[in-house]
């Protein structure tokens, strides 16, 4: 009996002992911050893109709240609000914003100074520009550019019509001021000098946040004015505003994720997961290809050369995956899906359909990774937008065609069927069609507008990522709507002819306007010369039509009456 009672106290012992000894090593990491911080130390050490050795942390790794660096690999699906939505994590992240102010932003300005300073090494063989502030600073385009002769033609200086209240999206006078709270946030905040964002009180329209301006100022015709000053500030904010929040977007076949800036703007930021040479796999379904961050890049450039004005802006940026992903998400399923590669590279992959998975990994050198940051539009409570099935939608079947595909006169269904048989939509198909086929997007399904125009307003172009995927190849499916149906706006004909004259070259364009961005060079030369043959062949398919036709039954005037309501006159 005495026996068991000696054991019984031993093995007490020794579990007491255990217990300690896990209590010293979770608080030793702890108590050193304490002595770096009392000793004038930075609380984190800066980002190091010197080589390690095997046995080596990643930088910032430790930064991980609560744990040890020995634990860093245990899956967190166990830790408290593991179980929240993407949804909710993003209001908790939002309200905790202003309370990280103080120490996050001091951190945050060491690493922009070090990148600012740090020359990037180009993916595809190029340098890369230095600072994100550089590349801002060279934005309005040079007298005696292509550029700016191009914004400078008539054909891109023609007056909209008359904008009533029911023409604007939001209605904003002295009288009412846009609630922030219909938007989920608080409040919004003025700029401080220090860079952080205090609460204010009674503000004027022109100070608000550059997001909230940008998405004041759409309106039935665009989602921006070609002279709005809004538009390259946002792009800036996109660069450099300091991420408050990170969460992973819900729905669709690959990773983005949803980021929340300091001054409560959002955009939807797509990974880099491949380099630029490379070429989207001949063997390869359109479903099943990559969706390109430097595609969305370009789509949003050729947009504006096109004075289309139907995507929404963004911008190239190099993300700290460590301090800017890691470090302030509150997702915990994404948080969980870090680990470091055997090249001591942070790498993650997140949750979604395909492509998220320790093969698919989205990995950083060491912790730098390239991305795109598209402005998000207006929240659906406070402006709904309406989702249409594009009638030439591909069958998204290994074997199985679409409708389109087999029968030659499918068109003249789609011109009796509503809202195709009044205003301008099939003509905006059309637009949408000699988009998507310059940059060689096999992938428009669905498109969306904003319910308050009704069916008199323009196309959203969203989701271009899997675009610019072959520069050997021209997809002439995607000109099937233009060829069946043989219509295009009058303005848009002129515009591509102007385009093709080699004063105004697109390729010499698109390669002007895409080097203002931070990660320039965004595409490869021969994706830029594809661009010019593919603008030939849609002349040539135009062409063809006036030839059959007739340009009166081609070419739909949409220049006759400047300043009226052309959305409204109907078709011929």
């Amino acid at each position: 009996m005495i026996l068991f009672r000696r054991f019984r106290v031993l093995i007490l012992t020794v579990f007491l002992v255990a217990c300690s000894v896990h209590i010293v090593i979770d608080l030793l990491p702890r108590l050193e911050r304490r002595i770096g911080n009392a000793s004038g130390a930075s609380p984190q050490t800066p980002e190091c893109s010197c080589p390690r050795g095997a046995g080596e942390q990643a930088p910032g790794w430790a930064a991980w709240p609560n744990k040890h660096t020995s634990r860093l690999l245990r899956d967190f699906s166990s830790e408290p609000g593991s179980n929240l939505t993407s949804h909710s994590r993003e209001k908790a992240s939002t309200a905790e914003a202003p309370s990280k102010a103080g120490n996050q932003q001091h951190h945050q300005q060491q690493q922009q100074n070090q990148l600012n300073q740090r020359a990037r090494p180009g993916l595809d063989g190029h340098e890369r520009r230095g600072g994100h502030e550089s590349a801002f600073s060279r934005r309005p385009a040079a007298k005696g550019s292509r550029l700016h002769a191009l914004f400078e033609h008539p054909l891109y200086n023609r007056p909209l019509p008359t904008l009533t209240e029911e023409d604007t999206l939001f209605n904003v006078n002295t009288d009412i001021r846009f609630d922030p709270k219909a938007a989920e946030n608080q409040e919004w905040h003025g700029q401080e000098k220090d860079g952080d964002y205090a609460p204010t009180g009674d503000l004027s329209s022109d100070s608000y946040p550059n997001w909230l301006r940008f998405h004041i100022g759409i309106n039935r015709y665009e989602l921006y004015s070609r002279h709005n000053p809004v538009i390259e500030a946002m792009l800036k904010d996109l660069v450099t505003q300091r991420i408050t929040s990170v969460a992973m977007k819900s729905g669709g076949t690959q990773l983005k994720l949803i980021m929340t800036f300091q001054n409560y703007g959002q955009a939807l930021f797509k990974p880099m997961k491949q380099t630029r040479e490379q070429e989207t796999p001949p063997d390869f379904f359109y479903f099943s290809d990559f969706e390109r961050h430097n595609a969305e890049i370009a789509a949003y450039h050729l947009d504006r050369i096109l004075e289309f004005r139907r995507v929404p802006p963004v911008a190239g940026r190099l993300v700290n995956m460590t301090k800017e992903i890691r470090d302030v998400t509150r997702d915990k399923k994404l948080w969980k899906t870090f680990f470091i590669s055997p090249a001591n590279n942070i790498c993650f992959y997140g949750e979604c359909s395909y492509y998220c998975s320790t093969e698919h990994a989205l990995c950083g050198k060491p912790d730098q990774i390239e991305g795109s940051l598209a402005a998000f539009l207006p929240d659906l409570a406070l402006a709904k937008r309406k989702t249409w099935r594009n009638p030439w939608r591909r069958s998204y079947h290994k074997r199985k065609k679409a409708e389109w595909e087999v029968d030659p006169d499918y068109c003249e269904e789609v011109k009796q069927t509503p809202p195709y048989d009044s205003g301008t939509r099939l003509l905006d198909i059309m637009d949408m069609t000699i988009f998507d086929f310059l940059m060689g997007n096999m992938d428009r399904h669905h498109y969306e507008t904003f319910e308050k125009f009704g069916n008199e307003t323009f196309i959203i172009h969203l989701d271009n990522g899997r675009g610019f995927g072959k520069h050997s190849h021209d997809e002439l499916s995607i000109l099937a709507p233009l060829s069946q149906c043989c219509r295009v706006k009058k303005s848009t004909h002129l515009r591509l002819q102007l385009l093709a004259k080699e004063e105004y070259k697109l390729s010499a364009l698109m390669e002007e306007s895409l080097q203002r961005d931070s990660l320039a060079p965004i595409l490869i030369q021969p994706h830029l010369e594809a661009m010019d043959r593919r603008l030939r062949l849609v002349l040539q398919v135009l062409a063809d039509c006036v030839e059959k036709e007739g340009y009166s039954s081609v070419v739909e005037d949409d220049m006759a009456s400047e300043g009226t309501d052309t959305a409204s006159a109907p078709r011929r």
